[in-house]
């Protein structure tokens, strides 16, 4: 194999492990990117006593030699020519001839040098090596680190252990043999294998060849563990909020469990924004504090003269396990006016809204309780949202459901709140506060068999209120309701035959009936409730509100039907088709406002459709048809594609609405060379005949590198459309910078799971 070959004089090390991509076996080249024209494949080392790989230092360890020819001296010296072969514990190293001095434990060896190790590769045009310390020092060297595919070239290179390397006047990369497309070029530096952490003096980075960048010290990573140090800049520029900026993060990989990004970015017109965020994981669960702030946005003063120039921005969110069924989390959101997000975000989690939540949760669950204690409040961004428009504060909520029996079941579901808002200028029901405590208690006969269920029951919704500031008379009064439902389904099956493949399909009828009276609800404030979206699995819900200040009154039966059709072979379903419909037996009476009431004795048709026919390929369609005026009422429709290894990406959509939304987007990802991939989105919105979300350009991936470049445009939430220019580097190995790749995950389904694969594989070719 090649790979076993000796080098000649100069030769570099790393060629002799490269195996072109049709030589590689079909198991490795599953593992290599399309991209990438072949492997380091690292050889077996030589088989060596196992007595001697005890120490891979050497220290006491015996050294053996061998060559064409040799002369020696009792207790001075030996001298080997020809063929000349070392080994002490796991290291081997060949050459022409070499000059043992046993007195001073020191060998020279000269000729063409080659030496190989675990994980390791070396040559070069002389060496010297001490028997007693492990210590050897190449001149003229090349080298090359399997697990990184890091490779280079040094004035002197010293192998201080087999983990560690110290370099003198030295060149590395990541690169393919014979394409040094990035390098980094230093005065010294030292390679420590067993920390996964290298360090250089007076850096450079060339491209091609040609400098671009200058660090007078330089960490950065030789495996895939973290460390700290500075990642790459990234610059972008947008015609509205941000304008032209630039950042430079630096990475702090403070323990194990926690770590942070400091990234300072200077934005033209605005100032240095600094932007922070830490990272905790503990026994419990894994917290993220993200913390903005600029001193004096120059900007923002021009734009709102009396406003306070001082900008920042808060996100903090953690997740905990405190025990068995118990779990905790905390999400609280706060930013010094209403434009930061829009203006400088980069790292909150949190995107324009017009309101943020800040919220506590402790809860429990188990096989058949759940227990839930909730403190939530927000803060109103858009100061044009009227009092009476802005969401409450729950002050706390608590729920409790427990379900007890397995045939004839009873299920208990309360819920206490403690609304409250600033109700400062507000009058009628909307000035209300107060608490509401509501009780659903259930009892339902459950049968189901292989050929389908029936499930009859009767539940008690029971609310009671004690509100404050209520005009309507007392505050303290109560709202029952009865329901009763009856849902039955029936399953069929057959197995069929279709272009040589074995099919089962399904047909599942089924029918949903329920009753409930009307009540006065009027004098009810709406705290927390809202109609329902109308969709398929709507057909199915006790009520048509949800929250609970309005129970809807109903008399009506949901007939259903939906089939499947699912791969014998694999058990994949294939398709789905689904499709029904609501008739009403009475009028609805409870509104919320003018919502809520109507008099049609059926639904629209509500369907969907879900078809793969290949794995990678995926149609959904869903919508309501009116069948009295043959009209759509809403729909959406979605086309996804990807090819096997992710290469290949189209997402194709269309959204409507009874005419007051409708929009189409295009979104894909498609290879134009093998290193080269077009990217590109477009969102249309057919009722203002108009482009409101636009993302295009490239991406170019080989082994060494990739780069991501991108210009989008997209509608804000005040109707401007911002132009901004990404751009994304990524050097393997040494990490990168940049938000473009972010963008376009966003942008097109499928780019996220592209990424993550090219991750795992890349640099594959240095794990064999």
């Amino acid at each position: 194999m090649a790979a076993q070959e000796q080098p000649r004089s100069g030769q570099d090390v790393a060629a002799l492990d490269w195996t072109p991509r049709d030589q590689l076996t079909e198991e490795q080249r599953e593992q290599v990117p399309t991209y990438c024209s072949g492997a380091y494949v690292q050889p077996p080392l030589p088989g060596l006593a196992e007595a001697d790989t005890a120490n891979p230092a050497g220290g006491e360890l015996p050294l053996r030699a061998r060559s064409d020819q040799a002369r020696y001296q009792l207790d001075r010296q030996a001298v080997l020519t020809g063929n000349v072969e070392i080994t002490q514990g796991n290291l081997r190293v060949t050459s022409d001839s070499a000059l043992y001095d046993q007195q001073a434990g020191a060998v020279a060896l000269s000729g063409p040098i080659f030496s190989r190790g675990n994980g390791f590769a070396l040559s070069g045009s002389g060496a010297q090596y001490d028997v007693d310390t492990g210590v050897m020092r190449l001149n003229t060297a090349n080298f090359l680190l399997y697990p990184s595919a890091m490779r280079g070239t040094a004035d002197q290179l010293v192998r201080q252990t087999e983990t560690t390397f110290a370099i003198e006047q030295g060149r590395l990369t990541t690169c393919e043999p014979g394409n040094n497309a990035w390098s980094l070029v230093a005065s010294d530096i030292f390679l420590n294998r067993e920390t996964g952490v290298g360090e250089a003096t007076h850096v450079r980075l060339e491209v091609k060849d040609t400098p671009v960048f200058y660090w007078p010290y330089l960490t950065f990573p030789i495996d895939d563990r973290r460390k700290s140090g500075l990642l790459y800049p990234s610059f972008g520029t947008s015609n509205t909020g941000r304008g032209l900026y630039a950042a430079v993060p630096y990475y702090f990989n403070l323990a194990p469990n926690y770590d942070a990004t400091l990234t300072p970015q200077y934005i033209h017109g605005r100032g240095l924004h600094t932007e922070l965020e830490g990272r905790y994981l503990s026994r419990f669960g894994a917290s993220v504090l993200a913390l903005g702030y600029l001193a004096d946005d120059d900007e923002f003063g021009r734009e709102f003269p009396d406003a306070d120039t001082e900008r920042w921005g808060l996100d903090f969110n953690t997740v905990a396990t405190l025990g068995p069924g118990w779990t905790g989390l905390i999400d609280y959101a706060a930013v010094s006016d209403d434009e930061y997000l829009s203006d400088l975000n980069r790292t909150l989690e949190i995107s324009e809204a017009t309101h943020l939540l800040r919220a506590g949760q402790l809860s429990y669950t188990d096989s058949d309780r759940y227990f839930e204690a909730i403190l939530s409040g927000y803060q109103t961004l858009d100061e044009d949202i009227s009092r009476a428009s802005r969401p409450y504060y729950q002050l706390p909520e608590l729920v409790y459901a427990q379900t007890v029996g397995d045939d004839l079941e009873f299920n208990w579901e309360s819920q206490y709140t403690y609304f409250w808002r600033d109700n400062e200028g507000l009058t009628g029901l909307e000035q209300a506060i107060g608490s509401r405590f509501r009780v659903t208690p259930e009892v339902a006969l459950d049968l189901r068999e292989i050929w389908g269920f029936t499930r009859p029951s009767v539940l008690l919704d029971h609310t009671h209120y004690a509100l404050e500031d209520y005009d309507q008379g007392s505050g303290n009064f109560s709202r029952t309701v009865p329901f009763f439902q009856w849902d039955n389904g029936l399953y069929f099956d057959r197995q069929f035959e279709f272009f040589g493949a074995d099919f089962n399909q399904s047909l599942e009828p089924r029918l949903y009936y329920v009753w409930s009276p009307a009540k006065d609800q009027d004098h009810i404030p709406d705290f927390d409730t809202s109609l329902t979206s109308f969709y398929f699995s709507q057909l199915f819900q006790r009520d048509r509100y949800v929250g609970g200040d309005r129970v809807g009154d109903n008399n009506r039966l949901t007939a259903a039907v939906t089939t499947r059709f699912n791969s014998l072979e694999t058990g994949t379903e294939r398709a789905r088709m689904s499709i029904g419909q609501i008739y009403y037996y009475d009028e609805r009476e409870v509104g919320l406002g003018t919502a809520g009431t109507e008099t049609r004795s059926d639904s629209a048709l509500a369907g969907e459709l879900a078809l793969r026919p290949l794995d990678g390929l995926e149609a959904r369609v869903s919508g309501l048809w009116d069948a009295r005026d043959y009209s759509t009422e809403q729909g959406r429709s979605e086309l996804i594609f990807h090819s096997e290894d992710y290469r290949w990406l189209l997402n194709l959509g269309h959204t409507y609405d009874d005419d007051e939304l409708e929009q189409s987007d295009v979104g894909a990802v498609f290879p134009v060379s093998r290193h080269i991939s077009a990217v590109g989105r477009w969102v249309y919105d057919r009722v203002d005949d108009r482009t409101v979300g636009t993302l295009a350009g490239f991406e170019y991936a080989s082994c060494c590198w990739s780069v991501q470049l991108v210009a989008q445009k997209y509608l804000r939430s005040n109707e401007e459309i911002d132009n901004r220019i990404l751009f994304q580097v990524q050097l393997t190995g040494l990490g990168g910078g940049g938000s473009a790749a972010g963008e376009i995950s966003e942008a097109v389904f499928g780019y996220e799971e592209r990424q993550r694969r090219r991750e795992q594989m890349t640099p594959a070719f240095g794990r064999f």
